[in-house]
């Protein structure tokens, strides 16, 4: 097969890079941008001519799209590009894999829920009900791939961390060893996934040819449930930073002008049974992260 894997410069694009190395399969890795000493074809996923020459070139079969914008504030303001992205890019990689009888799988995020006061965790088939631009922008890209008719996975993720990039992780290993006190809210409540077990979860649905016949949504985070607020305390703790004092507070200290899901936890029934995965405990792959984090400054 040949595979194309968008944003492939992001988190989780980074870490597909990393587990597809094994792979017998070609894998085309596409961003905007280039990033020195990483083989990245430059594709801009919103110029649809752009993907269906790549495509057609490369004989892609499968697409695997990573991209999005997903700065959750600047969203706010900035509606038509967020749209662009996430929900007009999408409809273009599923009508080209229509075009071509091949499959996407997209990204999504549990920003689609939100404003219903939910307390147990979301399954695939609620209605999506977002409270900010970067949730509904991505509903639409949801919407438009159904639509669409092509063959896809979507598969909506949580809290997404990695050693790659700007995330919630590396910014609190830096505030809490520089900091003597730091607040974290504690009233919103979802769960951590570490990108490299969602990346390999992805790859072995691929290349095991299990989405025919599976299509539609899929929910993977890692398991158990947090708030920021203990995500934090972990963070600090596995880190030795034990100098900060972590202090539990309410969202409305900090204002925002996206009101952010107070609980988004992530049914993932559906994704075990269906395709036999087994997920680990967030703080398991918190750990490895961190550790991986370490011992590249060593």
């Amino acid at each position: 097969m040949n595979i194309l894997v968008t944003g492939a410069n992001g988190q989780l694009g980074n870490e597909i890079r990393i587990v597809a190395k094994q792979s017998q399969n070609n894998y085309y890795f596409s961003d905007i941008i280039a990033v020195s000493g990483v083989d990245t074809h430059i594709l801009d996923i919103t110029d649809a001519n752009a993907v269906a020459n790549f495509v057609k070139d490369n004989n892609i079969n499968v697409v695997i799209n990573c991209a999005a914008y997903t700065n959750v504030d600047a969203a706010e303001d900035n509606y038509e590009l967020a749209e662009k992205l996430n929900a007009e890019a999408p409809k273009i990689l599923a009508n080209c894999m229509k075009n071509v009888e091949g499959i996407l799988v997209h990204i999504s995020t549990d920003y689609v829920f939100g404003k219903e006061p939910y307390n147990t965790p979301c399954n695939e088939n609620q209605t999506g009900t977002p409270t900010g631009v970067y949730g509904l922008t991505k509903l639409h890209g949801e919407e438009n791939i159904k639509s669409s008719g092509c063959n896809y996975l979507i598969i909506r993720t949580s809290w997404l961390y990695s050693e790659f990039g700007k995330n919630f992780v590396k910014t609190m290993l830096n505030l809490t060893s520089t900091k003597p006190e730091l607040k974290v809210v504690f009233d919103q409540v979802g769960t951590p996934t570490y990108a490299y077990d969602l990346a390999k979860v992805i790859y072995e649905i691929v290349e095991q040819n299990k989405i025919i016949g599976n299509e539609g949504i899929y929910h993977f985070s890692n398991e158990g449930v947090c708030s920021w607020y203990d995500f934090t305390v972990a963070i600090a703790s596995m880190s030795g930073n034990t100098g900060c004092k972590i202090k539990p507070c309410h969202s409305n200290e900090f204002p925002s002008k996206v009101v952010r899901p107070s609980y988004s936890v992530l049914d993932k029934t559906k994704i075990k049974h269906t395709f036999g995965v087994e997920i680990p405990y967030w703080t398991v792959s918190l750990e490895k992260c961190i550790r991986n984090l370490r011992n590249q400054i060593q």
